[in-house]
C-alpha cells in the first residue's frame, strides 16, 4: 500500500472524481450493468492509485466480501420473511389496519412513524427489508408513486441510524469524544425527528409528485392461478408479533451490551449468550423460523419452501450490485484517498463543530463508508474537543455534526445507494435524485439543528 500512499492528495482526489464520472458514463450513457461497471471502475481505480498489482484483486475481493457479509444474510432472510408475509396476506392486513386507523391520506406519515419506532434498536438495512413488504403493500393498495410511501419509511431508518444510540456510529463517536450517551439520545431525538419530517416526509411527497414509480414485483407470486391456494389472512396481532420479534431481540442485544459498557450489568456467560439472539442475522433467522411455524399448517412446508426459493431470485441482483458498491468503496479506502484527505482537512482552523461536519462530509464522499468517515473524523477532532472547555451539550452537538457529515451525498461508492435502487427497482438517475438528495438533506438539516443547539448551550 506504500506506493498508493505516495501520491499527492490532489492526484488521489482527481482519480476518485474521475472514477465517479466514468461510472456515470458507463451506467447512464452506455447502459453497462451497474455490477459490471463497478467491477471495471474498481480495478481501474486500484491501478491508477498505485495499489500493488498483487494486491489489486485481494483488495477488490475484500471490499466485495466484507459488504456481502453484512448485507447478503440480512437481505436474504428479510426477503424470505417478506415473501411469506406477502403471500399469507399478513402485509396487507398490517397495511389495511394502518389505513383504517389513520386514514388513506395519512398512510405515508403512518409508515414513517412506524419505521421510526422500529428503527430505534434495529439497523438501517435490517429494518428496511423487514418493513419492505408493508411499504409495497400499502403502495399497491392506495396507488400513486411508490416514492410517496418509500421515502418516509426509508428516511426514518436512515435518520435513526445516523443520530441515535445504540446505533454504532454515534456510539463510537461519543466514546471517542467523551459525550454522555444518555444526553446524546435526548439531543439526537430533538435533531432526528424534525430532520426526518423535512428530509423524508415532505421531500418524499415532493418526489412522488415529480416521478411516478410503480410498485416492483419483488414479492409477487408467479404461480398459475389454479395452483394458488386460498388462505385465511392472519390476525393483525400475529403480523405485528412477527415484525416485532427481530426488533425486541435486537433491543435485548443492544440493551445488554450498552448496560455492560456502562458497568450497570456484569460481564458473564449467561448475558453474553443472550446477546447472540439479538445479533441481527440471528434475530432475522429466528423470525423466519417463527414465520414458518405460524404459517406451516396453513400452507404446508413444501409451499413455504417454494416461497422462500422464489424470494431469493429477485434480490440476487440487489445483493451482487450492493457488494460491488462495497468493492468500489473498499478500493477508495485502500488507495489512501481518505487518509490523505483527512490529513489535509485536519488543519482547517475553523470552529470545531464546522470542522467536524466538513471533514466527515469530505471523507464520506471520498470513500463511501459513513462509519469510516465518522470514526476517522471523531479521532481527528478529539484533541480539539479535549483541549477546549465545551459543555456536555456542546460535545453532543459536535457528535451529531460528525454524524450529519458522515451521511451526505451518498453515491456509487455507498452500499446503501445500491440497496435503495435495487429494493425499490428504480434506475441510477432517479436514485441520485431521491436517495442521494434525501441523505444530503438529512446531513445538512441535522447539522443546522446541531449548530443551533451548540450556539444556545
Amino acid at each position: 500500500m506504500e506506493q498508493a500512499l505516495a501520491h499527492s492528495t490532489g492526484y488521489l482526489l482527481s482519480v476518485a472524481g474521475l472514477a465517479v464520472v466514468v461510472l456515470l458514463v458507463l451506467i447512464m450513457k452506455f447502459k453497462v450493468h451497474a455490477f459490471a461497471s463497478l467491477v471495471i471502475v474498481s480495478a481501474l481505480t486500484a491501478l491508477a492509485t498505485g495499489i500493488p498489482y498483487n494486491k489489486v484483486m485481494p483488495e477488490m475481493l475484500n471490499g466485495f466480501g466484507g459488504t456481502l457479509g453484512s448485507v447478503a444474510l440480512l437481505v436474504g432472510l428479510g426477503a424470505m420473511i417478506g415473501k411469506i408475509l406477502e403471500q399469507s396476506g399478513g402485509a396487507q392486513v398490517l397495511a389495511d389496519t394502518l389505513i383504517k386507523v389513520l386514514g388513506e391520506k395519512r398512510a405515508p406519515l403512518a409508515l414513517g412513524i412506524a419505521s421510526l419506532l422500529f428503527a430505534f434498536p434495529i439497523f438501517f438495512d435490517a429494518g428496511l427489508v423487514v418493513m419492505l413488504p408493508v411499504v409495497l403493500s400499502v403502495a399497491r393498495r392506495l396507488g400513486g408513486s411508490l416514492l410517496l410511501y418509500a421515502m418516509p419509511a426509508t428516511g426514518a431508518f436512515s435518520v435513526m441510524h445516523v443520530f441515535l444510540p445504540p446505533h454504532p456510529g454515534p456510539v463510537a463517536a461519543s466514546g471517542i469524544l467523551g459525550a454522555n450517551v444518555g444526553l446524546l439520545v435526548f439531543i439526537g431525538l430533538i435533531i432526528a425527528l424534525p430532520t426526518w419530517y423535512l428530509s423524508s416526509y415532505l421531500y418524499g411527497k415532493w418526489c412522488a409528485s415529480k416521478w411516478m414509480i410503480g410498485v416492483p414485483d419483488l414479492f409477487s407470486d408467479d404461480a398459475p392461478a389454479e395452483d394458488k391456494k386460498q388462505v385465511t389472512p392472519p390476525k393483525f396481532s400475529t403480523v405485528l408479533a412477527i415484525l416485532l420479534t427481530p426488533v425486541l431481540l435486537i433491543f435485548l442485544n443492544t440493551g445488554i451490551t450498552t448496560l455492560q459498557a456502562t458497568g450497570a450489568l456484569p460481564q458473564n456467560d449467561v448475558l453474553s449468550f443472550l446477546t447472540i439472539f439479538g445479533q441481527t442475522p440471528i434475530a432475522l433467522l429466528i423470525t423466519l423460523i417463527l414465520s414458518l411455524c405460524i404459517f406451516g399448517k396453513e400452507f404446508g412446508m413444501k409451499q413455504l419452501e417454494r416461497f422462500c426459493e422464489k424470494a431469493l431470485g429477485p434480490i440476487c441482483s440487489v445483493v451482487l450490485v450492493t457488494g460491488a458498491g462495497g468493492m468500489f468503496g473498499g478500493i477508495l479506502r485502500a488507495s489512501g484517498i481518505g487518509g490523505a484527505l483527512a490529513d489535509t482537512l485536519s488543519d482547517l482552523g475553523i470552529p470545531a463543530i464546522a470542522a467536524a461536519f466538513i471533514i466527515a462530509a469530505c471523507l464520506r464522499v471520498a470513500q463511501g463508508s459513513a462509519t469510516v468517515a465518522l470514526t476517522t473524523t471523531a479521532a481527528l477532532i478529539a484533541p480539539i474537543v479535549a483541549g477546549s472547555d465545551f459543555s456536555q451539550i456542546q460535545i453532543c452537538a459536535i457528535v451529531t455534526a460528525v454524524a450529519a457529515g458522515s451521511v451526505v451525498l451518498s453515491h456509487f461508492n455507498d452500499s446503501g445507494f445500491w440497496l435503495f435502487k435495487g429494493l425499490y427497482d428504480v434506475d441510477e438517475k432517479i436514485t441520485l435524485r431521491t436517495w442521494t438528495v434525501l441523505e444530503t438533506l438529512i446531513g445538512v438539516i441535522g447539522f443546522a439543528l446541531a449548530c443551533i443547539i451548540y450556539l444556545l448551550f
